[in-house]
Protein backbone atom coordinates (compact mmCIF):
# COMPACT_ATOMS: atom_id res chain seq x y z
CA UNK A 1 0.00 0.00 0.00
CA UNK A 2 1.21 3.65 -0.73
CA UNK A 3 2.59 5.64 2.40
CA UNK A 4 0.03 8.43 1.89
CA UNK A 5 1.86 10.18 5.12
CA UNK A 6 4.70 10.46 2.48
CA UNK A 7 2.73 11.65 -0.30
CA UNK A 8 0.68 14.34 1.58
CA UNK A 9 2.75 17.50 1.28
CA UNK A 10 5.67 16.37 -1.06
CA UNK A 11 3.89 15.46 -3.86
CA UNK A 12 1.16 16.71 -6.03
CA UNK A 13 -1.77 14.63 -6.57
CA UNK A 14 -3.58 13.86 -9.51
CA UNK A 15 -6.95 12.00 -9.18
CA UNK A 16 -8.56 10.28 -12.48
CA UNK A 17 -12.24 8.91 -12.72
CA UNK A 18 -12.43 7.20 -16.28
CA UNK A 19 -16.67 7.65 -16.11
CA UNK A 20 -18.79 4.66 -16.57
CA UNK A 21 -15.63 2.39 -17.61
CA UNK A 22 -16.46 -1.10 -17.01
CA UNK A 23 -13.95 -3.29 -15.76
CA UNK A 24 -13.62 -6.39 -17.99
CA UNK A 25 -13.32 -3.84 -21.15
CA UNK A 26 -10.09 -1.88 -19.27
CA UNK A 27 -8.55 -5.41 -18.88
CA UNK A 28 -9.31 -6.42 -22.72
CA UNK A 29 -7.41 -2.59 -23.51
CA UNK A 30 -4.63 -2.96 -20.98
CA UNK A 31 -2.20 -3.42 -24.08
CA UNK A 32 -3.23 -0.96 -25.59
CA UNK A 33 -3.09 1.84 -22.95
CA UNK A 34 0.67 2.71 -22.45
CA UNK A 35 0.32 5.35 -20.19
CA UNK A 36 -2.21 4.20 -18.11
CA UNK A 37 -1.30 0.64 -17.59
CA UNK A 38 2.31 0.68 -18.69
CA UNK A 39 3.04 0.33 -14.92
CA UNK A 40 1.04 -2.34 -13.77
CA UNK A 41 -2.65 -3.69 -14.62
CA UNK A 42 -5.68 -2.89 -13.36
CA UNK A 43 -7.06 -4.08 -10.31
CA UNK A 44 -10.54 -4.88 -9.75
CA UNK A 45 -12.42 -2.75 -7.48
CA UNK A 46 -16.04 -2.51 -6.34
CA UNK A 47 -17.52 1.30 -6.58
CA UNK A 48 -19.11 2.84 -3.28
CA UNK A 49 -21.64 3.98 -6.23
CA UNK A 50 -23.75 2.92 -8.91
CA UNK A 51 -23.70 6.34 -10.76
CA UNK A 52 -21.68 9.20 -11.11
CA UNK A 53 -22.90 11.64 -8.26
CA UNK A 54 -23.13 8.79 -5.52
CA UNK A 55 -19.87 7.33 -6.42
CA UNK A 56 -17.88 10.83 -6.46
CA UNK A 57 -19.28 11.98 -3.18
CA UNK A 58 -17.82 9.07 -1.74
CA UNK A 59 -14.62 9.45 -3.32
CA UNK A 60 -14.46 12.98 -2.09
CA UNK A 61 -14.76 11.44 1.57
CA UNK A 62 -12.11 9.47 1.45
CA UNK A 63 -14.37 6.00 0.23
CA UNK A 64 -12.32 5.03 -3.12
CA UNK A 65 -13.14 1.58 -4.83
CA UNK A 66 -12.92 -1.07 -2.44
CA UNK A 67 -10.55 -4.28 -3.48
CA UNK A 68 -12.80 -6.92 -4.95
CA UNK A 69 -11.55 -9.73 -2.35
CA UNK A 70 -13.61 -10.81 0.58
CA UNK A 71 -10.29 -10.46 2.57
CA UNK A 72 -10.92 -7.49 4.84
CA UNK A 73 -7.17 -7.17 5.71
CA UNK A 74 -6.45 -5.31 2.40
CA UNK A 75 -9.44 -3.12 2.43
CA UNK A 76 -6.81 -0.28 3.79
CA UNK A 77 -8.11 3.43 2.70
CA UNK A 78 -5.36 6.10 1.54
CA UNK A 79 -7.48 8.72 3.35
CA UNK A 80 -9.92 8.39 6.29
CA UNK A 81 -11.54 11.04 7.97
CA UNK A 82 -10.27 11.91 11.50
CA UNK A 83 -10.98 11.49 15.55
CA UNK A 84 -13.80 8.79 14.16
CA UNK A 85 -12.69 6.69 17.07
CA UNK A 86 -11.90 3.83 14.28
CA UNK A 87 -8.39 1.79 14.33
CA UNK A 88 -6.71 2.96 10.77
CA UNK A 89 -3.44 2.02 9.10
CA UNK A 90 -0.48 3.94 9.95
CA UNK A 91 -0.42 4.55 5.70
CA UNK A 92 -3.58 6.26 6.11
CA UNK A 93 -3.36 10.23 5.32
CA UNK A 94 -6.12 11.38 8.21
CA UNK A 95 -7.67 14.92 7.37
CA UNK A 96 -9.92 16.45 9.78
CA UNK A 97 -12.10 18.47 7.39
CA UNK A 98 -15.54 17.25 5.65
CA UNK A 99 -13.96 15.97 2.61
CA UNK A 100 -10.33 15.25 1.32
CA UNK A 101 -11.04 18.23 -0.96
CA UNK A 102 -10.68 20.73 1.60
CA UNK A 103 -8.23 18.73 4.11
CA UNK A 104 -5.31 18.81 1.19
CA UNK A 105 -6.57 22.93 0.51
CA UNK A 106 -6.04 23.09 4.55
CA UNK A 107 -1.93 21.45 3.89
CA UNK A 108 -1.53 23.89 1.57
CA UNK A 109 -2.63 22.17 -1.57
CA UNK A 110 -4.33 24.17 -4.63
CA UNK A 111 -7.54 22.20 -5.92
CA UNK A 112 -8.42 22.05 -8.91
CA UNK A 113 -11.83 20.11 -11.00
CA UNK A 114 -12.15 19.52 -14.43
CA UNK A 115 -15.24 18.52 -15.22
CA UNK A 116 -16.95 16.29 -18.12
CA UNK A 117 -20.27 14.78 -17.29
CA UNK A 118 -23.53 16.90 -16.61
CA UNK A 119 -22.94 16.55 -12.75
CA UNK A 120 -20.37 19.03 -13.00
CA UNK A 121 -21.65 21.05 -15.44
CA UNK A 122 -22.46 23.74 -12.40
CA UNK A 123 -25.58 24.46 -15.38
CA UNK A 124 -27.92 24.06 -12.32
CA UNK A 125 -27.71 23.71 -8.35
CA UNK A 126 -27.30 20.17 -8.11
CA UNK A 127 -24.77 20.29 -11.02
CA UNK A 128 -22.53 22.82 -8.55
CA UNK A 129 -22.49 20.07 -5.70
CA UNK A 130 -19.09 18.14 -6.53
CA UNK A 131 -17.90 21.16 -8.35
CA UNK A 132 -18.18 23.18 -5.23
CA UNK A 133 -15.67 20.66 -3.26
CA UNK A 134 -12.86 22.81 -4.78
CA UNK A 135 -11.31 25.64 -5.00
CA UNK A 136 -11.52 26.35 -8.85
CA UNK A 137 -13.64 24.01 -11.03
CA UNK A 138 -13.79 24.43 -14.61
CA UNK A 139 -16.79 23.12 -17.05
CA UNK A 140 -16.82 23.60 -21.02
CA UNK A 141 -19.72 21.85 -22.97
CA UNK A 142 -16.14 20.46 -25.56
CA UNK A 143 -15.53 18.74 -22.11
CA UNK A 144 -18.63 16.72 -21.90
CA UNK A 145 -20.28 13.73 -23.55
CA UNK A 146 -21.21 14.57 -26.85
CA UNK A 147 -17.62 15.91 -27.76
CA UNK A 148 -15.61 13.33 -29.73
CA UNK A 149 -11.87 15.13 -28.48
CA UNK A 150 -13.87 16.26 -25.06
CA UNK A 151 -10.39 14.58 -23.31
CA UNK A 152 -8.13 16.45 -25.61
CA UNK A 153 -9.94 19.48 -24.42
CA UNK A 154 -10.24 18.63 -20.52
CA UNK A 155 -6.16 17.92 -21.15
CA UNK A 156 -5.65 21.19 -23.12
CA UNK A 157 -6.75 22.73 -19.97
CA UNK A 158 -5.28 20.77 -17.29
CA UNK A 159 -2.14 21.52 -19.01
CA UNK A 160 -2.63 25.42 -18.77
CA UNK A 161 -3.38 25.41 -15.50
CA UNK A 162 -0.41 23.29 -14.76
CA UNK A 163 1.45 26.04 -16.27
CA UNK A 164 -0.22 29.05 -14.54
CA UNK A 165 0.55 27.02 -11.03
CA UNK A 166 4.21 27.77 -9.82
CA UNK A 167 6.71 25.15 -8.87
CA UNK A 168 6.64 25.53 -4.96
CA UNK A 169 2.75 25.26 -4.92
CA UNK A 170 1.44 21.63 -4.14
CA UNK A 171 -1.50 20.71 -6.84
CA UNK A 172 -4.06 18.27 -6.51
CA UNK A 173 -6.11 18.01 -9.40
CA UNK A 174 -9.23 15.98 -10.46
CA UNK A 175 -10.62 15.25 -13.93
CA UNK A 176 -13.63 13.65 -14.77
CA UNK A 177 -13.24 12.02 -17.75
CA UNK A 178 -16.41 12.00 -20.07
CA UNK A 179 -15.53 10.14 -23.27
CA UNK A 180 -15.78 6.47 -21.87
CA UNK A 181 -19.40 7.43 -21.12
CA UNK A 182 -22.17 7.01 -23.84
CA UNK A 183 -22.27 7.59 -26.59
CA UNK A 184 -19.28 5.77 -26.69
CA UNK A 185 -20.20 5.02 -30.03
CA UNK A 186 -19.15 8.33 -31.49
CA UNK A 187 -16.06 6.70 -31.47
CA UNK A 188 -16.31 3.90 -33.60
CA UNK A 189 -17.42 4.75 -36.64
CA UNK A 190 -20.61 2.92 -38.31
CA UNK A 191 -21.68 2.07 -34.38
CA UNK A 192 -25.19 2.81 -33.06
CA UNK A 193 -24.68 1.74 -29.77
CA UNK A 194 -22.57 1.16 -27.02
CA UNK A 195 -20.71 -1.65 -26.08
CA UNK A 196 -17.89 -3.30 -24.15
CA UNK A 197 -16.39 -2.55 -27.71
CA UNK A 198 -17.03 1.33 -28.44
CA UNK A 199 -15.78 1.36 -24.40
CA UNK A 200 -12.32 0.25 -25.46
CA UNK A 201 -11.83 2.32 -28.30
CA UNK A 202 -13.13 5.41 -26.05
CA UNK A 203 -10.59 4.19 -23.49
CA UNK A 204 -7.72 3.97 -26.38
CA UNK A 205 -8.43 7.53 -27.25
CA UNK A 206 -8.34 8.82 -23.51
CA UNK A 207 -4.85 7.03 -22.94
CA UNK A 208 -3.30 8.52 -25.44
CA UNK A 209 -4.77 11.99 -24.62
CA UNK A 210 -4.03 11.64 -20.91
CA UNK A 211 -0.02 10.92 -21.99
CA UNK A 212 0.54 14.31 -22.47
CA UNK A 213 -0.68 15.31 -19.35
CA UNK A 214 1.24 12.54 -17.76
CA UNK A 215 3.90 13.96 -19.34
CA UNK A 216 3.11 17.94 -18.57
CA UNK A 217 3.66 16.78 -14.37
CA UNK A 218 6.83 15.04 -15.27
CA UNK A 219 8.06 17.83 -17.21
CA UNK A 220 6.96 20.75 -14.34
CA UNK A 221 9.54 18.41 -11.93
CA UNK A 222 7.61 17.64 -8.76
CA UNK A 223 7.14 13.97 -7.85
CA UNK A 224 3.17 13.18 -8.49
CA UNK A 225 0.98 10.32 -7.33
CA UNK A 226 -1.59 8.93 -9.98
CA UNK A 227 -4.96 7.54 -9.26
CA UNK A 228 -7.17 6.58 -12.36
CA UNK A 229 -10.44 4.55 -11.45
CA UNK A 230 -13.78 4.04 -12.78
CA UNK A 231 -17.01 5.39 -10.66
CA UNK A 232 -19.06 2.68 -11.79
CA UNK A 233 -19.75 0.49 -15.04
CA UNK A 234 -22.29 -0.17 -17.62
CA UNK A 235 -24.81 -3.02 -18.14
CA UNK A 236 -25.31 -4.01 -21.85
CA UNK A 237 -28.32 -6.13 -21.26
CA UNK A 238 -26.38 -8.58 -19.36
CA UNK A 239 -29.71 -10.36 -17.48
CA UNK A 240 -31.51 -8.19 -18.89
CA UNK A 241 -30.15 -4.87 -17.04
CA UNK A 242 -28.91 -1.71 -19.25
CA UNK A 243 -27.07 1.27 -18.14
CA UNK A 244 -26.14 2.20 -14.78
CA UNK A 245 -27.87 3.21 -11.23
CA UNK A 246 -28.31 -0.27 -10.96
CA UNK A 247 -27.44 -3.39 -8.93
CA UNK A 248 -24.96 -5.72 -11.45
CA UNK A 249 -21.52 -6.72 -11.50
CA UNK A 250 -21.28 -5.09 -14.81
CA UNK A 251 -21.65 -1.45 -12.89
CA UNK A 252 -20.46 -2.66 -9.36
CA UNK A 253 -16.90 -4.03 -10.51
CA UNK A 254 -14.85 -1.06 -11.75
CA UNK A 255 -11.14 -0.91 -12.64
CA UNK A 256 -8.29 0.96 -10.40
CA UNK A 257 -4.66 1.95 -10.28
CA UNK A 258 -2.49 4.17 -8.38
CA UNK A 259 0.84 4.92 -9.65
CA UNK A 260 3.52 7.35 -9.00
CA UNK A 261 4.69 9.64 -12.42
Amino acid sequence: MTDMNAVVGTHDILMITLDTLRYDAAVLEEANCPHLCGSGPWEKRHTPGSFTYAAHHAFFGGFLPTPATTDKSQHIRLFHSSRTGLKTHPHTWLFDTPDVVSGLAAEGYKTVCIGGVIFFSKKVPLARVLPGYFQHSYWRMNFGVTNARSTENQVNHGIKLLNDTPLDQRLFMFINVSAIHGPSHIYVEGARKDSVETQRVALRYVDGELGRLFQAFRERGNPVFCLAFSDHGEAFGEDGYHGHRLAHETVWDVPYREFFL
